[in-house]
């Protein structure tokens, strides 16, 4: 999918500050000049390639040992499930293991146990979209009584934040010209940088429905868009 690039200036914020720069020996005698400070954002979007969800069983019995018991041989069949669909060991991990007594709490009365609730999750990435919608469906199938998620992301964010940096150095760059013309002077050179980045962001499709969704019997899936984007604080030197 081809990648779509928006730019934001991010409330350009130009600060003229006057300074001397004629300090020490210099081959250009004093020279007066000026620094401003520039803040701005680029942002790229493309389609997300990896899912991150969890899933897990809730057991109850009478008995603690029950519970866990029933909870092991239902977690034993999920993580069969999970590997039949493809999954590699690297992409599950265990999240949480509990098991905690349930009571029956009534006004004027003690409170009465009535059993213990055991509870196992995994954490699954997936890596390959196309089949999100089925190793959700192979979960549900195989016990899986708890599935929050999906989240998506972007493998390999490094391209993408490149394309932003530079589109934020363009942007900021052409800012601090137009403030050179203004005061009839010129770009010197760039004085600092300094960077920040936010990754992650999802942004809904135009299109709803995925090819993975064709089939009535699937759950849809619909993975939208992430977003990153780049802001860049730089300080340029105007001079005559």
């Amino acid at each position: 999918m081809q990648n779509t690039v928006k730019l934001f200036s991010a409330g350009l914020l130009a600060g003229l500050l006057a300074f001397t720069a004629g300090c020490g020996n210099s081959t250009e005698g004093n020279r007066s000049g000026t620094l401003i400070s520039i803040s701005s954002q680029g942002e790229a979007s493309r389609a997300p390639d990896i899912a991150d969800l969890s899933a897990g069983v809730i057991t109850e019995a009478e008995d603690s040992g029950a519970a866990m018991q029933a909870n092991a041989e239902q977690m034993e069949n999920l993580m069969k499930a999970i590997k039949k669909a493809g999954i590699e060991d690297k992409d599950v991990q265990t999240s949480g293991i509990s098991l905690s007594p349930r009571y029956d709490y009534q006004p004027n009365r003690e409170r009465q146990l009535l059993g213990y609730q055991a509870r196992n999750t995994v954490n699954i990435t997936v890596r390959k979209l196309e089949s999100l919608s089925k190793v959700i469906d192979a979960l549900a199938a195989a016990g899986a009584n708890q599935i929050h998620g999906p989240s998506f992301s972007i493998g390999e964010p490094e391209p993408l934040l490149s394309e932003a940096r530079e589109q934020a150095l363009a942007l900021a760059r052409a800012r601090a010209e137009s403030y050179a013309d203004s005061l009839g002077t010129k770009v010197v050179r760039i004085v600092s940088i300094s960077e920040g980045s936010h990754g992650g962001m999802p942004r809904p499709m135009m299109r709803a429905e995925m090819g993975m969704a064709k089939d009535a019997a699937s759950t849809p899936i619909a993975p939208g868009e992430t977003s990153v984007s780049v802001n860049l604080e730089l300080v340029f030197e105007l001079a005559k």
